[in-house]
């Protein structure tokens, strides 16, 4: 097919019949073909690769004439179904290439004017171009750069509160924005510093949601309780996107300019806001709430007092004053995720980072999300990590394959714990609990680094008066188990105690496990270190003996 379509246009050049009507026609005829046979075309035939290359250039031949605008939309097309194909971006990749995207797209950084609405298809069907070939071409995201894509597409945004602006031009003006500024530290930089990305793209997203402010930081509420139109939530969710980059390495840095500030706790209202909005499907919502919550981890936790302010005006949750709707909302997403129990790592770490750093700086916001994870316990016949509610699921999280799913979770439970050992192993039992206690150097007890307030008395009389039957390492009540010596002579008795130290010999000699102990900061350390030092104690009474 490839092969016949660079026939007719190798035909169509030569012959002279370019610019007239009846050309066109007949290249958009063929092109059409081509296009409906690949619409859903990703993986190519690696036989006809230098085909569909020689294909690119001659559309863009065509391309460079003086086409209709169906038949620049058809060249487009094709180039875009090409484009998928990384390896034959080359003709495409040049600076006259990539400047005639550009035009085609209307981001030319020299190009003020707002796009006209019959030029539509046109401008969607480039800009879809040049988000493959970025995507797919470190040669297109350099010639982005040089040829200042960057500047184009944010003079762009700036028209996007024209209700007139078609929404396919808006929707891949950010999602290009969002691959240049994810594939290009350069680009995401100019963005940040120089182009002012957060303000101009935090005035989409408020745009898009068609916020009204009812006081300083407070989103007025709207009384018509109609979900998000999908055409809204896909926008925002390029915007949040987009944002997410901008911000990349924010929650990092100290922030000490008033306007700084500002524009933090500014987006961090809407941001709120967006946790008490829906989509009409709910997989849709749930991809909405993702990508809030992502970009929430970037915000500097100190701004982050915004999400339970007394002054939500959606808020029915009260809780000392304070509403906390969009928590209770952070809590059910968590929860989901956890039940879904797939890409734990992607899925489910960001709202529990959201969760501990705000649990950790927030008092009310901890004490509430204590309340609902860890309440005061009553029944402690099973062990922790047994049941369904939220401390059972994040418990057994804290043995995870996954390291970071592990660390995480393990990490939020003791921040709700105020980085007390002692309370964090009444709710998890010792052996949920080593591998974070071993991390932070605890294994012999004590608190973590962080700053709160003194502890108050939460134990129910249930759980005093069955505390001293409670197994430390399993954090459940167990049933008395029969001595296994009982019964035995003292002859047994020693021969079986030497069984077990040969085998654990024979496993250590073999190096298939390594006796370890809690070293005295509380560490762990291997266990041939205790013998060297008591060793070596020894050597030194000795010599200070014999000076004597």
């Amino acid at each position: 097919m490839e092969r016949e379509v660079v026939a007719a246009l190798e035909l169509e050049d030569g012959g002279g019949g370019g610019g007239d009507g009846d050309g066109d026609g007949e290249l958009e005829q063929r092109l059409r073909a081509f296009n409906r046979q690949n619409s859903q075309t990703f993986n190519f035939d690696l036989k006809e690769q230098e085909e569909r290359k020689k294909l690119c250039e001659e559309v863009l031949k065509a391309l460079q004439k003086d086409q209709r605008r169906s038949c620049q939309a058809t060249c487009l097309e094709t180039i875009r179904i090409l484009s998928r194909d990384k390896k034959v971006l080359a003709p495409l990749t040049t600076r006259p290439g990539m400047l005639l995207l550009m035009q085609l797209a209307g981001l030319e950084c020299t190009q003020s004017s707002a796009p006209h609405a019959s030029h539509s298809d046109v401008i969607i069907e480039a800009l879809k171009c040049l988000c493959n070939m970025v995507f797919n071409s470190e040669m297109a995201q350099q010639l982005s750069v040089d040829l200042k894509l960057v500047i184009g597409i944010c003079e762009r945004l700036k028209k996007h509160r024209d209700k007139k602006l078609v929404h396919g031009i808006k929707f891949f003006d950010l999602r290009l924005l969002f691959l240049l500024s994810a594939l290009r530290v350069d680009a995401r930089t100019q963005l940040k510093e120089d182009l002012q990305g957060l303000l101009l793209l935090t005035d989409v997203l408020e745009s898009t949601l068609d916020i009204k402010w009812s006081d300083k930081y407070v989103v007025a509420r709207n009384d018509s309780s109609a979900p998000l139109s999908e055409e809204q939530v896909d926008f925002a969710i390029e915007t949040l996107k987009a944002l997410f980059n901008v911000t990349y390495d924010c929650s990092q840095q100290k922030v000490v300019e008033q306007d700084q500030v500002h524009q933090f706790r500014y987006l961090t209202a809407i941001l709120c806001h967006c946790l008490l909005l829906r989509a009409e499907a709910e997989g849709k919502t749930e991809e909405f709430y993702s990508h809030t919550i992502n970009l929430l981890n970037n915000i500097p936790v100190s701004s982050l007092d915004l999400l339970f302010s007394p002054t939500i005006e959606f808020g029915v949750i009260d809780y000392n004053g304070k509403k906390m709707d969009t928590v209770e909302v952070l809590l059910a997403f968590m929860e989901k995720r956890i039940d879904r129990g797939t890409n734990l790592k992607e899925g489910l770490t960001p709202v529990l980072s959201v969760l501990t750093e705000c649990s950790r700086t927030h008092k009310d916001m901890r004490k509430y999300i204590r309340s609902r994870v860890l309440p005061p316990l009553k029944d402690v016949k099973n062990r922790p990590e047994v049941g369904t509610t939220l401390r059972n699921k994040l418990v057994r999280l804290m043995t995870h394959i996954d390291t970071g799913v592990k660390h995480m979770a393990a990490e939020f439970l003791f921040v709700l714990c105020k980085e007390s050992v002692d309370c964090l192993l009444k709710y998890t039992g010792y052996g949920n609990a080593a591998g974070l206690l071993a991390a932070h150097g605890l294994l012999a007890g004590g608190r973590g680094n962080g700053m709160y307030s003194e502890d108050e008395d939460t134990d129910t009389e249930e759980y005093k008066s069955v505390k001293s039957s409670i197994n430390p390492i399993t954090g459940h009540m167990e049933d008395p188990m029969p001595n296994p010596m009982a019964g035995m002579t003292e002859e047994q008795k020693e021969y079986e105690a030497m069984k077990l130290v040969n085998m654990f010999d024979k496993l250590s000699r073999e190096q298939i496990i390594k006796p370890m102990r809690v070293k005295p900061d509380g560490t762990m350390g291997p266990l041939e270190e205790a013998a060297d030092e008591y060793a070596s104690d020894r050597d030194s009474t000795s010599h200070s003996d014999q000076e004597g």
